[in-house]
């Protein structure tokens, strides 16, 4: 059961092809650190391809057939590519899925204010995060603002080398005795997050001079008036561009590899693809850091809209021909591994976990407590699994996501698994995963590229 390291099989045609993936893959982090940003990124991706904007076919009542390539957004965090294959799609589907959204500090409805001369953003974290780990940090802000007459107002600050940047601040050593004995989650509290937003006060104002000050700047570059922040979405990341990390550079930094390690990779591999046998699926979905709720989270029925219309344009729609479709489907749910830390050894089952260096891992079950929440993959699917992945060569490891009862995880797999379809966790490993800043193998992304095309081509 002893896994070779990757990098000790690659020939030199192989490791030129790895790093021309990575160098791709650092692009999108560098312009995807919202779902936003990573949809937009997706969709010109998409078109660029000669994809057709499912919208279009829909509203000019276009015929799809076997060969044709479409792909849907919706709200602009959640995207669907769907390539038509020979195959009458009522046998189903190769689905490739994972999710674009990040844990990070979103900006509350009414945020800014200002205390003893200092501007602040109130914020409200997302998704699981060690909020000590946030705290004087040079952070940016992406996202929009959209005001009453319909007009948006997209905001990017805290990325280009000329821009500002902003910090939440922390207590310093030398006062931090009475802070230092709390618990790490109580260490820093979640109602201090808070943005520090600037600090010269308005000439000739006495009352929030600085907050003043500040509403001026946001009225002259944006034309935007403090209400607006109520129809905002702004979010709140580590500003800065991805790295390569090690002195063999061997390994990748960057914000939100928790998902989009799984997301570009499905992405490249599906647009790499031109002709398929099954009809296959490229799902980029929100909101899974909390749950998968809401529109454009994988509980919203968008996907199984979209399917609906893509089967409609072919002329091959029905009830029963959709749910048929769903359920003889298969899917590799892709979300990211706890990679093993030998810093942290005691938790995790060394047997059991994911190393870096040894390709994607397979997550049979997830869960906690039990597999609570868990798909548990069928073993007769994962079998099938494995032999695609040994018949393309593509390195793979299995794994948990650490010891019994330290903790647990869930990704889409379990909502997918509900139409009766074939579903099994996989991904990549990461460090120091849900941290501002994460760690992957080079070797891991491009595994995970090759094992993705060998899925969706079977």
């Amino acid at each position: 059961m002893e896994l070779k390291n990757s990098w000790l099989s690659y020939t030199a045609e192989q490791k030129e092809e790895l790093e021309k993936i990575n160098a791709q893959y650092r692009v999108f982090l560098d312009n995807g650190k919202t779902e936003r940003e990573c949809a937009a990124f997706a969709a010109e991706a998409a078109a660029k391809a000669g994809y057709k904007n499912l919208d279009e076919v829909i509203e000019k009542k276009q015929a799809l057939k076997a060969g044709d390539k479409v792909y849907c957004v919706y709200m602009g965090k959640t995207v669907a590519l769907f390539n038509i294959g020979s195959d009458a799609i009522e046998n189903g589907l190769n689905i490739l899925g994972a999710h674009i959204d990040s844990p990070r500090m979103d900006v509350k409805q009414n945020p800014l204010y200002e205390s003893d001369e200092l501007a602040y953003l109130d914020t409200h974290y997302y998704g699981g995060i060690k909020k000590y780990q946030w705290v004087t940090l040079p952070l940016a802000i992406h996202g929009v603002i959209v005001k009453t007459d319909g007009t948006v107002v997209n905001v990017t600050i805290g990325e280009d080398e000329s821009d500002p940047v902003f910090c939440v601040t922390d207590l310093l050593i030398h006062l931090a005795a009475e802070q230092m004995e709390k618990k790490g989650a109580k260490v820093v509290e979640g109602e201090n997050l808070d943005v520090l937003f600037g600090s010269m006060p308005l000439e000739g104002e006495e009352k929030d001079a600085v907050k003043k000050g500040i509403l001026r700047l946001l009225k002259e570059k944006y034309d935007i008036e403090e209400r607006d922040f109520e129809s905002a979405e702004l979010e709140v990341v580590p500003a800065g561009k991805s790295r390569e990390a090690g002195l063999d550079r061997s390994m990748i930094l960057a914000y939100g590899q928790d998902d989009r390690v799984c997301a570009y990779t499905s992405l490249q591999a599906f647009l790499d693809t031109e002709t398929v046998k099954r009809t296959s699926v490229c799902l980029l979905v929100d909101k899974e850091e909390i749950g998968s709720v809401g529109a454009t989270g994988m509980q919203s029925h968008f996907f199984e809209n979209a399917l609906a219309e893509v089967m409609n344009a072919m002329g091959e729609y029905s009830e029963l021909a959709l749910r048929r479709c769903l359920a003889n489907s298969k899917m590799l749910s892709s979300d990211v591994s706890a990679g093993f830390d030998p810093l942290y050894a005691s938790q995790f089952d060394k047997k059991n976990a994911a190393f870096f260096g040894k390709g994607i891992v397979f997550n049979k079950y997830t869960g906690a407590r039990g597999k609570s929440g868990s798909n548990d993959a069928n073993a007769e699917y994962f079998a099938k699994v494995r032999s695609i992945m040994e018949g393309s060569n593509v390195a793979y490891q299995t794994a948990e996501l650490g010891k019994v009862d330290a903790g647990g995880g869930g990704t889409i797999a379990y909502i997918m698994s509900l139409y009766g379809m074939n579903v099994v966790d996989c991904g990549m490993a990461v460090l120091s995963m849900h941290a501002p800043w994460e760690v992957t193998s080079k070797s891991d992304v491009y595994e995970g590229y090759k094992a993705y095309k060998a899925f969706i081509l079977d």
